[in-house]
């Protein structure tokens, strides 16, 4: 009879016991394949960054290769690739720190000042405050850009945030040569200090604009430029 009973039970309440464990197996393996979805995310974001950051340095390299006066020229280019107008580069010593002048695609004013200088180095307060001096005073800029290959001190930054001057040190012109658009940059200005790898994803995925201008193709080798300052020399002033 007992086993009879058991039997009764079994035959009663097994389609529970089996649908109990299914269940719990179930929850194991999606328990597992999230973490292991979640882990395989991680990596590759992780490794996505490391490859940004990588062709970001590669381009830099090409752009640290240039004289300053290519340099000048290459950034009247990306001005343009995003859709300035009426872009000059001054391209002579006493232009009182507008090497690239032009119009923003929405018609304002645009001054930069440009600095080819070795990665290692930094823009100090003084190059900073000549070009406050000068940007808006003498040129009427709307929008003034302070543009170099390396990074800024503190207090360079420090003027540059309190008197609405755009700092692009090293990173932000990492982005901008990957194809970020100025306007996209612009109000990342102050972040980071150029000396550190960092993901620019953020100000990538705002540059939706389409630009109207010509693209560059890449900062082209250097030819011809015998004579030419490194690329660890400024241009004189």
């Amino acid at each position: 009879m007992t086993l009879l009973a058991l039997a009764l039970v079994w035959k009663t309440v097994w389609p529970y016991v089996v649908a109990v464990v299914l269940v719990g197996l179930l929850g194991g393996a999606g328990w597992w394949l999230r973490r292991t979805h979640l882990r395989t995310v991680a990596e590759h974001r992780a490794w996505q960054t490391e490859e940004e950051n990588a062709a970001r340095e590669r381009s830099m390299a090409e752009v640290d290769a240039m004289t300053w006066q290519r340099f000048e020229r290459y950034v009247a280019e990306l001005c343009r690739r995003d859709g300035c107008t009426q872009v000059v580069v001054s391209g002579k010593s006493g232009d009182l720190g507008a090497d690239v002048v032009g119009r923003m695609p929405d018609g304002r004013r645009l001054v930069i000042q440009c600095k080819h200088y070795a990665p290692h180095r930094t823009v100090p307060s003084g190059d900073m405050q000549k070009f406050l001096g000068t940007a808006k005073a003498e040129h009427a800029a709307d929008v003034a850009v302070f543009v170099a290959t390396c990074g800024f001190t503190r207090e360079a930054e420090r003027l540059a945030v309190k008197h609405e001057i755009v700092a692009m040190h090293r990173n932000l012109l990492g982005a901008w040569v990957r194809g970020s658009t100025l306007e996209s940059l612009i109000p990342l200005n102050g972040a980071g200090d150029g000396r550190r790898t960092r993901s620019l994803r953020d100000a990538r995925g705002t540059a939706a604009r389409p630009a109207t201008g010509p693209r560059p193709q890449g900062p082209p080798g250097q030819s011809g430029r015998s004579g030419a300052p490194g690329p660890g020399h400024a241009r004189p002033r």
